[in-house]
């Protein structure tokens, strides 16, 4: 007797195998330093950041967003440009982005009206600069057929 399997079962074992073979390549103490690099110039975020719940917070939305470039690289490799391949994500990217910003507002004491904006920026630095991460990689990974 034979097992039958649809095409979408295999579709998502193919992206986990894949989403696993980017994450090797990601440590904590990048997590962590980057967490710092970003956010550690803000007075507002700083205080946070000590938070391990917002520290854990961030780790999410920068796996995410690592994720996220990985998967869009394939676009890169078969020719597009960083930019038309951000495009094709730029409502997931927007969602990551909202969701760590809400995150800060929702753990911050109250003052988040005076730094909300620059927060806000911070927030779109920090995610574009893991999905550039994830992109690139994914496109190393695509260029050496690892994928």
């Amino acid at each position: 007797m034979t097992v039958l399997t649809t095409f979408i079962e295999k579709k998502r074992e193919k992206q986990i195998k894949y989403e696993r073979s980017l994450l090797r390549e990601l440590s904590i103490q990048s997590l962590q330093r980057r967490v710092k690099e970003c956010f550690g110039s803000s007075r507002f975020a700083t205080g946070l950041v000590m938070n391990s719940g917002i520290e854990e917070a961030c780790f999410d939305v920068a796996i995410e967003a690592y994720l996220l470039g990985g998967r869009y690289s394939r676009f890169g490799y078969y020719g597009e440009s960083v930019e038309m391949a951000k495009e094709r994500c730029h409502t997931e990217e927007r969602h990551l982005v909202d969701t760590l910003f809400n995150f800060f507002l929702f753990w911050g004491r109250g003052d988040e009206g005076i730094v909300g904006e620059n927060l806000y920026y911070l927030c779109e630095q920090y995610v574009d600069g893991w999905w550039m991460e994830g992109f690139r990689k994914g496109e190393k990974k695509h260029k050496l057929r690892l994928h």
